[in-house]
């Protein structure tokens, strides 16, 4: 309301989470009343949460931090972007971009401990239990790499007679980027200058490589491998989903999962799916620490390397 008080009806629109039933509304609403006005004041509502914080208290602590030093950081950027070098300029985007994956893999992951709570909490107040997952053995000699088959390679259901020239250029240009994974993993490389290329200024012109690291729980990786399983298999039949590949790593229960996309607008597209959702609520119970999410555009005819 104007006054800046909320009522019950006011209190009830913005706190309902589809959980809490009226009647658990309306008596924490009369426990947080401590004036008994049948209204609520900011100091009441300040006073109720601050005793709950708990851990929260130095997150929202953080939060209030980062918010003023990005802030700061955009507004020396604002300042100073036009006049920077080109080279500046560059290390600026990146540093931004950078800076907005970190902050959308981290956002991610709230988004799925939220919808993991309140799921829990629905299932709860249903009587029902969680389904139990049955764990599948992969076999254990395998390639680092794992490839999964997608919507174009010929035994796909997807596949048909219908497979252009321009397919088989992307299949062409995934395989090169695997190669090129291979051996920056390896280290065996030179970099080498090559002939300079006029690029479309056209986002689908682009492949999206994606490269999600996580770290599993050690009792869980038995689990979380076939959460991963299945959603490698849905991510692979997806139209815009050009590759999918998973490493993992021998020293530590860490998994790396390599996502080779047509564009971003595909990648994004893959993000509002169910099974992509799942899988990432999965993982706020599988994974040890947030995953981390680095992603990249390189353009469709990529001739910047000679391996040796």
């Amino acid at each position: 309301s104007d006054d800046g008080k909320l009522s019950f009806d006011e209190f009830k629109a913005y706190f309902a989470d589809g959980v809490l039933s009226g009647e658990e509304l309306h008596e924490l609403f009369h426990m947080i009343d401590t004036q008994n006005t049948d209204n609520l004041d900011t100091e009441e509502l300040c006073e109720y949460f601050s005793q709950h914080l708990g851990e929260y208290e130095n997150v929202l602590s953080v939060l209030e931090a980062l918010n003023l030093t990005i802030l700061k950081a955009m507004d020396k950027t604002k300042k100073g972007y036009q006049e920077a070098s080109n080279l500046e300029q560059f290390v600026t985007r990146f540093l931004l971009k950078e800076t907005l994956n970190q902050l959308q893999s981290l956002q991610s992951s709230l988004e799925c401990a939220m919808e993991t709570t309140e799921e829990q909490t629905r299932q709860e107040r249903q009587g029902t239990t969680k389904p139990e997952v049955v764990s599948v053995q992969w076999p254990g000699k395998r390639s680092a790499r794992r490839l999964q088959k997608n919507s174009l390679l010929p035994n796909s259901p997807h596949f048909n007679t219908g497979w252009t020239e321009e397919d088989s250029q992307w299949m062409t240009q995934i395989n090169r980027l695997q190669k090129l994974i291979d051996r920056l993993e390896k280290k065996d490389l030179k970099l080498e200058p090559f002939e300079e290329e006029v690029l479309e200024e056209n986002a689908k012109s682009h492949i999206m490589i994606v490269q999600r690291q996580m770290s599993v729980i050690e009792e869980e990786i038995e689990e979380f491998r076939l959460a991963l399983k299945q959603y490698v298999e849905s991510a692979s039949t997806q139209g815009g989903c050009l590759h999918v590949s998973i490493q993992k790593i021998p020293s530590d229960s860490r998994f790396i999962v390599y996502e080779f996309w047509e564009n971003s607008n595909a990648w994004n597209s893959h993000l509002q799916m169910n099974y992509s959702k799942a899988f990432q609520r999965s993982n706020v119970d599988f994974l040890e620490t947030p995953e981390l999410i680095t992603t990249m555009l390189v353009p469709g005819k990529y001739q910047f390397f000679t391996f040796f």
